[in-house]
């Protein structure tokens, strides 16, 4: 193994533990820990930011240049796993299966697209 993808695999472990515990802070009531888990989520956030920018340094690629098609697929990404997870919600937590349903095939639909978006259609 890589020394850079050792070091991307411990910072990234670390980063992913931090936002998941800070999101199951301030998500469920009963631990009454609201701003603490903001904090960690956002601690993890930015660890995983650095993790990245660390990985790409030690890797010796360029940065990453911000174009229409990134910014294109960030949004699709973000659109399509919010999707995902709204439908979720709506068929275990509010009991709506069909809607939810619905509502999360939109999202791996848009998932999908992703695939294409990225790589690209080649013959």
């Amino acid at each position: 193994m890589k020394k850079s993808s050792f070091v991307a695999l411990g910072l990234g472990t670390i980063s992913t533990v931090l936002f998941a515990l800070g999101m199951c802070m301030a998500m469920i009531k009963e631990w009454g820990a609201f701003q603490p888990g903001v904090v960690f989520g956002c601690v993890g956030l930015l660890l995983g930011l650095i993790t990245w920018i660390l990985w790409r340094k030690m890797e010796h690629k360029e940065p990453v240049q911000i174009t229409a098609k990134t910014f294109l697929m960030v949004m699709v990404g973000v659109i399509g796993a919010l999707a995902l997870g709204i439908g979720m919600c709506f068929s275990m937590v509010w009991g709506k299966m069909i809607q939810g349903i619905i509502i999360g095939l939109i999202g791996i639909v848009l998932l999908l697209g992703l695939i294409p978006l990225t790589t690209g259609i080649k013959e």
